[in-house]
């Protein structure tokens, strides 16, 4: 009796599924993939939760590779945070030059500021939780966030020199308030204490009528309204 073509196939052999996690890495920029490995920990576990060696298991990459690029876990907090405050530099650096500096520019780094952080709630939460007190022990840690803060302050002094900002504080004073501010926003809103950005009353409109009301404390004239 003839076999029909449906029995006499031979069915594929299936390839074997990848173990859970594994994976993820295969050549190339290995510091950038523990980067964004330890990222999504943070994102899923929370910073306690993380460990170089789970990292670097998930990646299927040995502990020696690691530990060249990391001795520790607290080499990696570090290098999550200070890639964290390069990303938010650049965030505030494109907003003031994409609004073309004066009250624009500044409303515009206000609104960066609150985006980046919604948008990076596992580099925030790292940049200013308990592992911000490295900052002062880490060279590259303290540059990325020393730059983010002097692009404020350079944006207000600017502001201030050209007549559109109050010039009775100085703009390091005035770029620790504003900081405060928008940091208090963007915190609230990782936290879920305020609607989603496009709900009225939500992140979106607290930041918008946060920035216009810093600017009325601030800005001179009634441009400042």
């Amino acid at each position: 009796m003839a076999v029909s073509a449906r029995k006499r196939a031979i069915p594929k052999a299936q390839a074997p599924r990848p173990k859970a996690g594994k994976a993820r890495y295969h050549h190339g920029d290995l510091r950038r993939a523990l980067l964004e490995e330890a990222v999504r920990t943070i994102r899923d576990d929370g910073a306690a939760a993380l460990t170089l060696r789970a990292v670097g298991a998930r990646l299927g990459v040995s502990r020696t590779a690691l530990y060249r690029h990391f001795a520790d876990k607290s080499a990696l907090l570090n290098a999550v945070s200070e890639d964290g405050f390069r990303r938010l530099g650049d965030a505030l650096e494109h907003a003031w030059a994409e609004g073309d500096g004066g009250i624009p520019g500044f409303e515009a780094m206000g609104r960066a500021y609150v985006h980046f952080a919604l948008d990076n709630p596992s580099h925030y939460r790292v940049m200013f939780g308990v592992w911000s007190s490295r900052e002062q022990v880490d060279p590259g840690l303290r540059a990325a966030g020393t730059r983010a803060f002097q692009l404020l302050v350079d944006a207000l002094a600017a502001l201030q020199q050209d007549g559109i900002a109050r010039r009775d504080e100085s703009a390091v004073a005035v770029a620790r308030f504003v900081w405060a501010t928008v940091h208090g926003i963007a915190m609230l809103g990782i936290d879920g204490r305020l609607p989603e950005s496009g709900a009225p009353g939500g992140v979106r409109d607290v930041t918008s009528f946060a920035v216009r009301r810093l600017g009325t404390g601030i800005f001179t004239g009634p441009s400042a309204l």
